[in-house]
């Protein structure tokens, strides 16, 4: 590994950031899980180099999409108190803020903070939202909820959640997510309901062109009205949906270490990052489930800066853009932007033109 990967020192770090795409159920710390487990509160190991395996994406593990959920299954043994829910939000914002990234957007899975106590929804979001809204303060950074559902779960479970996220609009919440395995599961079956709750305001962002083709991402852009796509990268495989995302400015909300990890591109050179930016498309860097496989935001943009070999300039963009593309008022979302584009400016040696981005490449 490169020292640039391994710096906490690097330029990358330093920049103000905005993840858009950020799974509370992937971020949490191994040292938490370690601490509930030595307290007798989960029945894992209590201790982070035998949990590594077992929650995180290791170095010679297989790489497949049914490997990467299965991490999610012990995961979902952790949500055992309002406690535990609370103190997993707060840390996960305290380490986005320790990565120098000043605005993020949350998503959690209702069901699965609820499943193993048999909370209620309605508590899973006044738990969540209350630590959320507590944290960013402390912490001086902007966050955003998304709810999240699964498309393998019950409509029934997806339309308490999408109510919900309606109601706590005011409390933090900006979007609804669906997620999930879309190579097995369509979404036809959740499209109402999240036109419904589009159009009661909250961003609507589709995780598709990840297990599936470019079908998925049709389906996100045509049927669900999205305006984010999680992934998105199988887009490359159809010029038609390209186009359709191009002429209504769909944001691609990437995320390069866990396309690895689930088996998608075999490595960091192989990503399709390069030709989805070549071909016009609104791209945003961003980290997924950082704990599960072992990244940063910052990582994430040094890996595209040292194999995908972007220009500094063009992961700046890709930065500001995800401040636009944010799920927030437009005053706030130009507030975001210009405060990220002067942070930025601060960092550079010497603050380089930030012209309108052109998409080159260095040699």
């Amino acid at each position: 590994m490169t020292p640039l990967l391994r710096s906490t020192d690097n330029h990358f770090y330093r920049i103000p950031k905005a993840d858009l795409h950020r799974h509370i159920e992937g971020s949490i710390r191994l040292s938490t899980i370690a601490d509930l487990a030595s307290r007798g509160l989960v029945d894992l190991p209590a201790d982070e180099v035998a949990l590594r395996p077992l929650m995180q994406i290791c170095p010679g593990e297989i790489r497949s999409s049914a490997h990467f959920l299965q991490k999610f299954r012990n995961v979902r043994k952790l949500f055992v108190s309002p406690e535990v829910i609370q103190r997993v939000v707060r840390e996960v914002i305290q380490d986005a803020a320790a990565d120098h990234v000043h605005y993020v957007e949350l998503r959690f899975t209702p069901a699965a903070f609820a499943d193993v106590k048999g909370f209620s929804f309605d508590d899973v979001f006044e738990w969540v939202l209350a630590a959320g809204a507590e944290q960013a303060a402390r912490s001086g950074i902007d966050v955003g909820f998304i709810a999240s559902v699964n498309r393998h779960e019950p409509v029934s479970v997806a339309e308490e959640v999408a109510e919900l996220a309606v109601a706590y609009k005011a409390k933090g919440v900006v979007g609804l997510g669906l997620a999930g395995n879309e190579a097995e599961y369509t979404g036809a079956p959740f499209v109402g309901l999240f036109q419904e709750a589009g159009e009661e305001g909250l961003g609507l962002s589709i995780h598709a062109g990840e297990w599936a083709g470019a079908d998925s991402v049709r389906e996100a852009i045509i049927d669900f009205n999205a305006s984010r796509i999680g992934h998105g990268l199988r887009i490359l495989e159809d010029p038609y949906v390209i186009a359709m995302a191009n002429e209504r400015g769909i944001v691609f909300e990437v995320c390069i270490t866990s396309n690895i990890d689930s088996g998608i591109v075999p490595d960091v050179p192989s990503h399709p990052l390069r030709d989805m930016i070549q071909c016009g498309l609104q791209v945003t860097l961003n980290s997924d489930d950082p704990v599960i496989c072992r990244t940063t935001l910052s990582r994430e943009l040094t890996l595209a800066y040292v194999d995908q070999r972007l220009r500094e300039e063009v992961i700046h963009r890709l930065m500001l853009r995800a401040a636009g593309a944010a799920f927030l008022p437009q005053r706030k979302r130009d507030e975001l932007k210009a405060g990220m584009e002067a942070g930025i400016r601060a960092a550079m040696p010497v603050a380089p033109s930030l012209a309108p981005l052109k998409y080159s490449f260095a040699e």
